[in-house]
């Protein structure tokens, strides 16, 4: 059995398995000469793209449509986690953060200036909790605080007064040689 995985800017963008060596060089090939993930998979029905990894193709903007949607959608369906709720909808509605690629991770939500999945995160917000405050953070192990503030509002305008100046919108990225 021969896995692939066709990757750019640290993102899977294609994969799948077979047993025959000939459509390991093939499926090679036409990743290489550009092909698009629809025509590798037409090509090759072996191998399978989601609905992230087409949203890159269409580019940098598309991901972060894509990002906020699921976030959008991750919310809603956590009725018993209303805080994480109101985070995602004041960021959502702060423009200098809805055009950067945004993700959870243990319901902190962060974000970034780039799309691909081992981007630098510039800042983060965890949601309150168990009567502890919003927190905002740099997003690395530990991190920094910058902040603790009472509501979702107050955490997205913390959030937003702390990015770089001029960041965004997100690009396409990291570079794969990074």
């Amino acid at each position: 059995m021969f896995l692939l995985w066709g990757r750019s800017r640290g993102v899977e963008l294609i994969s799948g398995s077979t047993t025959d060596l000939r459509n390991v060089v093939l499926a090679a090939v036409a990743w290489g000469e550009g092909r698009s993930l629809s025509e590798l998979h037409e090509l090759f029905p072996f191998m399978s793209s989601d609905e992230r990894a087409k949203a890159h193709e269409r580019g940098p903007a598309a991901v972060v449509d894509l990002q906020w949607r699921l976030l959008r959608e991750q919310a809603a369906g956590e009725p018993g986690f209303p805080e994480f709720g109101l985070l995602v909808e004041a960021a959502y509605a702060e423009p200098q953060l809805r055009r950067l690629s945004a993700f959870s991770s243990h319901w902190t939500l962060g974000f970034s200036a780039s799309t691909g999945r081992s981007s630098k995160v510039e800042v983060a917000v965890v949601p309150a909790c168990n009567g502890r405050p919003y927190r905002v953070q740099e997003f690395v192990h530990d991190g920094g605080v910058i902040g603790e503030v009472e509501t979702a509002d107050e955490a997205v305008a913390l959030a937003t007064a702390h990015l770089p100046v001029g960041l965004g919108p997100a690009v396409a990225g990291p570079d794969d040689a990074l």
